[in-house]
């Protein structure tokens, strides 16, 4: 392993046909975060362009019938962007704003995150550009059985195991099994992990995301000597993944402060009622209105905190915020919520910053003991499953962090060291074929 600075300039880029190099999106963001890490890879560099090109992309279109009885049509997507370790793995994402772009980052992303933790998967990514909230529900059942019709080719068990990401669910997941396990002939509980329990669902699943970012922060508070109990929490979305972090930061004593989603900001100096704010959340579909004072949402970037965790969507935290922020250190949530510009500023002031790649890698973690339990057809505890978590995302981390240390470098480059090291070694050792 080279212990060479990375270069300051970031190299150009072969990039294909159907992206726009003024336009480079999410997929930009990535590709500058290979392009960092390449100088600490050492003889496999030679390898590195296979992480800039994605192995397979499918884009499909969905036709659907709507309610009124008028057809409509959907843009949908799977990208397989690395194999080399496994079958693919990743979420399935329903929203309006979806680009190939962002599908291809979260691919990529995906190929780390699993490599960071080490479970034998490679990277994937779907999505349909669509707005689920302006469909019924039945709408909703019949775009996702059409698209799960459209990309049946390249998913299976073996093959490809999609998962719930932004606006998906279990039911989505169980309708997804279904039409797959219809097209194939037989019950395939396998192909997608996030189901409902009685479908070969795991036990922990649900919470996995959320509890990992707390193993993380946890983790990272402690090699910096901050306590949790009396530490102040921030929190950027209050979906699944902010709502059971913020809830196990609160049960261990930390005073969650403030919670913004995509109708305002609540905040309480001497913390919120965290179980009531889910209560609420569930009844009102979001965290407006809760009984607690309320911020402009500039000021939310710029709170005093121990932890600021972003846990909604891509690029949230930018140059413009990121000289704002004030906390001691960020645990990404959510998927590639700081850009590039923004890891450097927060590095500059010395903010630490524990990357998606490895804090948000709790959920592929219990998906993949979801698939394993669903293979074996032998199911584990809840308990048994949150061991086993804790103990792979501990020593995930700690093993970056050191990593970290010997290079210099920020966690998220050192993750990137580790990931795609196993991810280039892999490929090295199977070679190409033909």
């Amino acid at each position: 392993m080279s212990h060479s600075q990375p270069p300051s300039s970031a190299p150009k880029h072969a990039l294909p046909s159907y992206l726009r190099p003024d336009a480079l999106g999410p997929w930009g963001i990535y590709l500058e975060q290979v392009d960092r890490v390449t100088p600490y890879l050492g003889s496999l560099a030679r390898w590195v362009e296979t992480l800039k090109r994605p192995k397979r992309s499918l884009i499909v279109d969905v036709p659907i019938e709507l309610d009124n009885g008028t057809i409509a049509h959907f843009e949908g997507y799977r990208v397989q962007h690395n194999t080399s370790r496994g079958p693919g793995k990743g979420g399935v994402r329903f929203h309006q704003d979806v680009t190939l772009s962002e599908v291809m980052a979260l691919s990529a992303w995906m190929s780390v995150k699993n490599a960071a933790v080490n479970v034998p998967y490679g990277g994937a990514k779907g999505g349909v550009r669509v707005d689920p909230r302006l469909l019924s529900g039945a709408e909703l059942e019949r775009l996702t059985r059409r698209y799960t019709s459209e990309i049946n080719i390249i998913i299976g068990p073996n093959k490809d195991i999609p998962a719930p990401d932004v606006n998906t669910n279990e039911q989505v997941m169980a309708w997804m099994m279904d039409t797959y396990s219809q097209n194939s002939g037989s019950t395939a509980t396998g192909v997608v992990t996030g189901k409902p329990i009685s479908l070969g669902g795991s036990l922990g699943r649900r919470e996995a995301t959320g509890r990992g970012v707390f193993v993380v922060g946890t983790e990272a508070a402690r090699n910096l000597g901050v306590e949790i109990k009396g530490a102040r929490v921030v929190v950027q979305g209050f979906g699944n993944v902010g709502s059971v972090a913020a809830r196990l930061f609160h049960d261990a004593g930390a005073h969650v402060i403030a919670v913004q989603d995509h109708k305002g900001v609540v905040y309480a100096p001497g913390g919120l009622d965290i179980p009531a704010l889910i209560t609420h959340v569930a009844q009102n579909g979001s965290v407006a209105g809760f009984s607690a004072e309320s911020l402009p949402a500039d000021q939310f970037w710029q709170l005093d905190c121990e932890f600021l965790i972003p846990a909604a969507l891509e690029g949230q935290i930018t140059k413009d915020n990121a000289p704002h922020i004030r906390a001691r250190m960020v645990i990404e949530g959510a998927n590639g919520p700081t850009t590039p510009e923004a890891d450097d500023i927060l590095r500059e002031r010395n903010i630490l910053v524990a990357p998606d790649v490895i804090a948000n890698a709790g959920g592929v973690t219990v998906s993949y003991f979801e698939w394993v339990q669903d293979f074996s057809s032998f199911f584990w505890t809840e308990e048994e499953i949150n061991q086993r978590l804790v103990r792979i995302m501990q020593e995930a981390f700690r093993a970056i962090w050191q990593v970290a240390q010997d290079n210099h470098v920020t966690l998220r480059t050192a993750a990137f060291i580790v990931a795609c090291t196993r991810i280039l070694q892999a490929r090295e050792m199977r070679g190409l074929y033909p």
